[in-house]
């Protein structure tokens, strides 16, 4: 169960949760090399070769059609879709207020200068398969997309054993909005989206989860393209106060918790009882968890659990830990808020799983893992544009400013720069 320790020791916790990101090891990233190398030159050929290695399917064009997108979407349980839809009302409206406006500031002289806000012009969107399919992170990678105006989004996810993509993953590229499906996953998918072939033309960034030769090969593309992240185990912390019911502590530190053993599961409470309490509930409901293996590993090795003197050190040990998922399990979670400085995404009372979060609320569920919440953001609209600034100046606004920003280039030793100032400025003036 949690394992309690000291709040002198909160130093050492982010130490031993730090020690989950391991460095992708040297013959992963040699494999994911020579597979991106060999798109890059060979193209479809390689990709094709790879998938009859990796997937056991020959395919000369993993391309979706629209005949097969609409057989495989047939497949879908109607409940399933009706959620989704919701659940893309939800991601949209909250995905709208985070777009940004484009600026135009003018001065004296004639001089004008600004920012615009330009969409990118295409991304691609990884997509794991095997046993794991994730309907609902197509919607959270695709909506901001969409949201922010880019032109073209592609989507990549290796074939089933009968070269079939799964219904729910369909449609929810349908829903999503994505323009373009093919049947390809691992390093060749990556190499592909960043290099291009003869069927799948390069995209400007490439977002989504993957295995571990997926994270080697997008780490390996990244400045050709931009890429999202490269996630590490999940993590949530809860902080709970006296009046938080222990079945809901457990069940929301085990909803982590089931996804990998590496994952972690942390309790701050102002209330030992409370403590105790969740304990005690971890073991019922560990024992009826069909993932009960991973998320007993998970919890024997990475539960902890610190008891403090009052909600405001909850918040503080937090923010040392800077959590991917922060529960704020405690009356009126609004008036602490704005101590909360470190945290992928907060979810605030005592009916605010982070459940709601990860499919239904609208709130981004790609988050930063390993304590970068420190530094990194949630997945949103701002990761799929760019800014390009603009700059005029007239004659006369340059004559007045002229000495000055030669003086700044002679100072450089960059004489070239203050020529092109000298050679315009009017020496009369």
């Amino acid at each position: 169960m949690l394992k309690e320790i000291s709040p002198e020791n909160t130093k050492e916790l982010r130490e031993f949760l730090d020690s989950r990101m391991t460095d992708i090891p040297d013959a992963v990233m040699h494999a994911a090399m020579d597979i991106l190398s060999a798109v890059r030159n060979e193209k479809d050929a390689a990709c094709r070769r790879y998938t009859k290695q990796f997937d056991g399917i020959d395919m000369a064009d993993g391309r979706v059609s629209e005949e097969e997108l609409a057989e495989a979407v047939k497949k879908c349980d109607p409940f399933f879709m009706e959620s989704m839809a919701k659940a893309k009302e939800n991601i949209v409206f909250f995905h709208n207020a985070q777009k940004q406006n484009s600026y135009l500031l003018q001065k004296a002289d004639g001089v004008y200068l600004g920012q615009r806000v330009l969409p990118l012009d295409s991304i691609g969107i990884y997509v794991p398969g095997g046993r794991a399919q994730y309907p609902s992170s197509v919607l959270m990678n695709a909506i901001p997309a969409k949201t922010a105006g880019v032109r073209r989004i592609v989507m990549v996810t290796p074939p089933d054993k009968n070269g079939s993509i799964h219904p729910n993953i369909a449609f929810a590229a349908k829903l999503a909005g994505v323009d373009e499906i093919y049947k390809i996953g691992g390093a060749q998918a990556i190499g592909a989206l960043a290099y291009g072939t003869e069927t799948i033309a390069p995209v400007d960034k490439i977002v989504g989860p993957g295995n571990i030769f997926v994270a080697a090969a997008k780490k390996l593309v990244f400045g050709k393209v931009d890429i999202d992240m490269i996630a590490g185990p999940s993590e949530i912390l809860v902080i709970a106060d006296s009046g938080a019911d222990p079945v809901f502590v457990a069940a929301d530190l085990l909803s982590q918790a089931e996804h990998d053993p590496m994952a972690s599961a942390i309790l701050l409470t102002t209330d030992r009882k409370v403590l105790d309490a969740v304990n005690s509930e971890l073991e019922k409901q560990l024992a009826a968890l069909p993932r009960v293996k991973i998320a007993s590993e998970s919890v024997e090795t990475y539960g902890k659990a610190i008891v403090c003197d009052s909600i405001e050190d909850c918040i503080s040990f937090s923010n040392a830990i800077a959590p991917e998922h922060l529960e704020l399990m405690i009356e009126d979670p609004m008036r602490y808020l704005d101590l909360v400085r470190n945290a992928g995404s907060v979810f605030m009372g005592y009916y605010t799983c982070e459940s709601i979060g990860d499919y239904y609320g609208g709130t981004n569920h790609v988050l930063p893992t390993g304590g970068t919440a420190r530094f990194s953001s949630a997945l949103g609209v701002d990761a799929f544009i760019k800014k390009s600034s603009f700059l005029h100046y007239t004659k006369e606004a340059l004559n007045k400013s002229a000495a000055y920003i030669e003086s700044m280039a002679e100072q450089e030793q960059l004489h070239g720069h203050a020529n092109a100032v000298t050679v315009r400025k009017d020496n009369e003036v």
